[in-house]
């Protein structure tokens, strides 16, 4: 049975800012079943409620910067609750918490306590890779090494497939590998190789303006490099809930909202 999919909103985040209520429409009309938030853009906690629920689109959860759970982590998860979502993820680490950096293991004990206010609030907390996790610490991988201290009962996985193909590893071995573990799967495409400037599609770099990198690009799911019917059996096979299309930047020609109606045409045209 096909689980349902949603779409991260930062791969369209610039129809987002110009109109929120009629890109949401636009979306759901799409076939999608849900929606994972990347900021609210200056809406209140009810208003967001009350657009997914008149235009359809289940709000299943957000991507947080744990700098501002860092700020008020109570705050943060009491806002995400009122929208009624079940999950939030930290979307990333800054440089200096990031595994192999001085203060790795710092930011695994916030995490613990992030993952506990985060269940207070009837929230699981998730953590969305990048590949700088793939980097080895004593022979492991630091996406292992974060949960392995983190308890799944305080921290369950994200894992964004592509940025695991990045990172060396079978997406589909890798979300079966977190089998229980893995709620919410990222579907993502891309083509070519890793590049040393492959950050600047995720606006990392903001010295001057991000050029793309030669041999790079992130495509609408199924277009691609990866094996999509191999990664949603995997999907399904470790438990998964949701599986949500996220594109960091448009590609082959065709601008945000049609990237990511390309890559839902392709998930409604297989068989899994």
């Amino acid at each position: 049975m096909a689980l349902p999919i949603a779409l991260q909103l930062y791969s369209v985040r610039n129809e987002m800012k110009k109109d929120l209520a009629a890109t949401l429409k636009k979306v759901k009309e799409m076939g999608y079943d849900g929606v994972e938030f990347a900021g609210l853009f200056d809406r209140s906690p009810a208003e967001i409620k009350a657009l997914c629920e008149e235009v359809g689109l289940v709000p299943i959860s957000a991507h947080v910067s744990i700098n501002e759970m860092f700020k008020d982590a109570e705050a943060t998860f009491a806002k995400y609750a009122a929208i009624g979502m079940r999950f939030v993820a930290i979307p990333s680490l800054p440089e200096e918490y990031r595994p192999g950096k001085e203060r790795f293991d710092e930011v695994l004990e916030k995490i613990k306590e992030f993952g506990a206010i985060a269940n207070k609030h009837g929230i699981t907390l998730l953590y969305h890779n990048h590949d700088f996790e793939f980097v080895k610490l004593d022979g492991t991988y630091g996406i292992d090494k974060i949960y392995e201290t983190v308890s799944a009962d305080l921290l369950k996985t994200q894992l964004d497939t592509c940025w695991v193909n990045v990172g060396g590893e079978n997406p589909a071995d890798f979300v079966r590998k977190y089998a229980g573990r893995a709620p919410v799967v990222h579907l993502k495409d891309f083509f070519g190789e890793k590049t040393e400037n492959m950050y600047e599609l995720i606006g990392e770099k903001t010295v001057a303006p991000p050029k793309r990198p030669e041999g790079f690009e992130f495509r609408p799911v199924g277009h691609g490099k990866q094996d999509f019917p191999a990664i949603l059996a995997a999907a399904e096979d470790a438990g998964a809930e949701w599986v949500v299309v996220e594109q960091d930047s448009p590609s082959m020609g065709l601008d945000e909202l049609g990237c990511a109606e390309k890559s839902i045409q392709y998930l409604k045209s297989i068989t899994w």
